[in-house]
């Protein structure tokens, strides 16, 4: 499952967003969103976790909570509108 975290704190990395939610089991893949050309963050990312009940976990557990400073919204991605 794909999952999206918004209002990160502009110090978070991809690697610290994997270790927040490996605190609820394995990730396959966490990334924060940077611009290309500053490559500054975009203060939101997505984590995937192929175990849904894990992910599911990790999006009660996280959402609403406080993070490096910024309170982040954690919910199920809807994917790429067309």
């Amino acid at each position: 499952m794909k999952i999206f975290i918004a209002k990160l704190s502009d110090k978070t990395t991809s690697q610290r967003l994997e270790d927040l939610f490996e605190l609820y089991g394995d990730v396959k893949s966490a990334r924060v969103a940077t611009d290309r050309i500053t490559g500054r963050s975009k203060r939101y990312g997505f984590v995937e976790i192929e175990d849904e009940e894990i992910a599911l976990n990790a999006i009660e557990g996280l959402n609403d909570t406080e993070f490096e400073g910024s309170k982040i919204v954690v919910k199920q991605s809807e994917g790429k509108k067309k």
